[in-house]
């Protein structure tokens, strides 16, 4: 029985899983805004709040922490020197999903994931660009 199990299963083993998750924390660290879908967003959320609170601490066991979460050295030093002091005044909610709408291909629901400090983008304008940029 999964009572009280919160963490969707997305069709993969435990260490695909955490993969996904942890690929997914280290591109919004690099790119500060990535598009995914929405289930995957929402967990993403969860790793990526949890990186943050453990690299306000500052310390080396925190960083060996994050480093064992993320499996990226250097995404871990982006984090700890950038993206930290960035969201150094907030005591939590440090990121935000935007529902950007369907996916043509599949229909699936997708969103964009984001720090809060960055200026949140408009879902359906950015959605237009998209299309008018391909040829």
């Amino acid at each position: 029985m999964r009572h009280r199990k919160q963490d969707k299963k997305f069709g993969r083993s435990k260490s695909h899983r955490d993969a996904l998750m942890a690929s997914l924390v280290c591109n919004l660290i690099e790119k500060k805004r990535i598009k995914t879908t929405l289930p995957k967003a929402k967990e993403a959320r969860k790793l990526a709040e949890q990186m943050v609170t453990l690299a306000r601490g500052g310390t080396l066991t925190a960083r060996r922490a994050a480093i064992a979460g993320l499996r990226q050295e250097k995404k871990v030093v982006e984090l700890f020197n950038k993206v930290v002091p960035e969201l150094a005044g907030r005591a939590s909610g440090f990121t935000r999903i935007l529902r950007v709408g369907p996916r043509v291909s599949d229909g699936a629901e997708m969103a964009i994931l984001e720090w809060v400090s960055l200026q949140p983008v408009q879902p359906v304008a950015a959605e237009a660009k998209e299309t008018t940029g391909k040829k």
